[in-house]
């Protein structure tokens, strides 16, 4: 896909019915009087607009109101399953890949070594097959899939899905992710990514890949299914590296370059001596990483190989790794503390492997956020850990995607598109 731009071709004028269908992605059921009533808009164009949303299959009915005298009216409501979105989660030696609906709830999913260092045709080839094998096991075909999703382990342009000289991955710097993919499945991308246009569930429209950094898609997914509802949270990823996904006022924040979170490379108050990967020294990663972390327990004499090591290890009791893991804690929480007084935050949620450590890693994040950052901004701060594991990136890429294609003016135009495909068949 080539950078976000305007509509290829003609605007079609909106109909309304993608506004009306954003008030009923809240999934409660409801009559067409009731939509009336809450929209202001007559009942005949209500009418109409339900009348479009039900033949997509975006919107079904899911039976009856009680009858106040002559037919019981009909209830409608979201039908999340009236189309497919894939999602995948590709870190540095792992592909996680889900079917999902449109509420980003996975269906079917496949989870399997890869090596990110192959290179990004090998990746993504893998990746196009295991999205084939997803849709063949599930009985669906690519007329329902609305859009892909990918998380990958480094900087990436958004509106292009190209990684942005990523430090783990050679071969991938401004490598064209979306349309090797797109080519390999054969699917019409249609327009650009940031166009307003899109065709939900069309066999004939456009599939958009979007592709983000991994702790991005994380915070999406934590969001979406863990806290609809907050509107500025900082998810921190915690693992072989660090980073952030940023959400504030509801929506994830990239930054100029798609750069916006990456706190492993932050510096980390004591520490200059220590030697990042990435050149610098004192770089948080490098302090309180995973790799940080087996060292010190080296010193010890423990033998941890992994963040799963790590891990098992505080889990079965070991009190040099529950210290070591939560001095870790401690360093992150000393630049945690800059970012809540910079983006004050009402909820950090701790993901990744290593939050897998639990109360030993968390506990000392809120030992230092609460006790340096000033009260105001601390005192309904919620520290928590992360609730949906290690389906947070796949959820969340889907989010992603449905977040794109779900807009009331690319509904608006998928119904347009739609309406002139039936009437040039009708003529022809």
């Amino acid at each position: 896909m080539r950078a976000a731009g305007g509509v290829s071709g003609p605007p079609v004028p909106s109909n309304g019915a993608g506004e009306l269908l954003q008030l009923l992605r809240d999934g409660r059921p409801r009559t067409r009087a009731e939509l009336a009533k809450l929209t202001g808009l007559a009942r005949s164009t209500v009418g109409q607009r339900v009348d479009a949303l039900l033949a997509t299959g975006l919107l079904g009915p899911v039976g009856e109101a009680a009858s106040t005298g002559g037919r019981p009216p009909v209830r409608f409501a979201f039908n999340p399953q009236a189309r497919v979105v894939v999602g995948a989660d590709i870190g540095a030696t792992h592909g996680h890949v889900a079917l999902t609906d449109l509420l980003g709830r996975p269906l079917c999913e496949i989870a399997e070594p890869i090596t990110i260092t192959d290179g990004p045709a090998p990746v993504l080839d893998w990746l196009a097959t295991t999205i084939e094998r997803l849709l063949t096991q599930s009985g669906r075909d690519r007329t329902d899939l609305v859009g892909i999703g990918i998380g990958l382990p480094g900087p990436v342009e958004h509106s292009t899905g190209r990684p942005m000289q990523p430090p783990i991955m050679p071969g991938w710097d401004r490598y064209d992710v979306p349309h090797h993919l797109a080519t390999a499945l054969r699917l019409d991308t249609g327009f650009p990514t940031g166009s307003s246009a899109g065709s939900p569930g069309s066999a004939t429209g456009p599939v958009p890949v979007l592709v983000d950094n991994d702790v991005n898609i994380m915070a999406l997914g934590e969001h979406a299914a863990a806290h609809p509802h907050v509107q500025h949270l900082l998810f921190v990823k915690v693992a072989t590296g660090i980073g952030a996904g940023i959400i504030s006022g509801g929506r994830l924040h990239r930054g100029a370059v798609g750069a916006a979170g990456d706190l492993g490379h932050v510096a980390a108050p004591g520490h200059a001596q220590v030697l990042c990967r990435c050149g610098n020294t004192g770089c948080l990663e490098a302090v309180a990483g995973g790799p940080a972390i087996t060292t010190s327990l080296h010193a010890h004499g423990i033998t941890a190989t992994s963040n799963e090591d790590i891990v098992q290890l505080v889990r079965s009791g070991s009190i040099p790794t529950a210290h070591a893991v939560r001095q870790a804690g401690r360093t992150i929480g000393e630049v945690l503390a800059t970012c809540v007084s910079l983006l004050n935050p009402s909820v950090i949620v701790i993901g990744g492997s290593l939050a897998g450590a639990g109360e030993s890693l968390i506990a000392g994040v809120r030992e230092v956020v609460y006790g340096r950052s000033l009260p105001l901004a601390t005192g309904d701060l919620q520290i928590v850990p992360a609730t949906t594991g290690r389906q947070a990136g796949v959820i969340g890429a889907a989010t992603m995607v449905t977040q794109h294609v779900l807009t009331a003016d690319r509904i608006d135009h998928a119904i347009a598109t739609q309406s002139m495909s039936h009437a040039a068949s009708a003529t022809a």
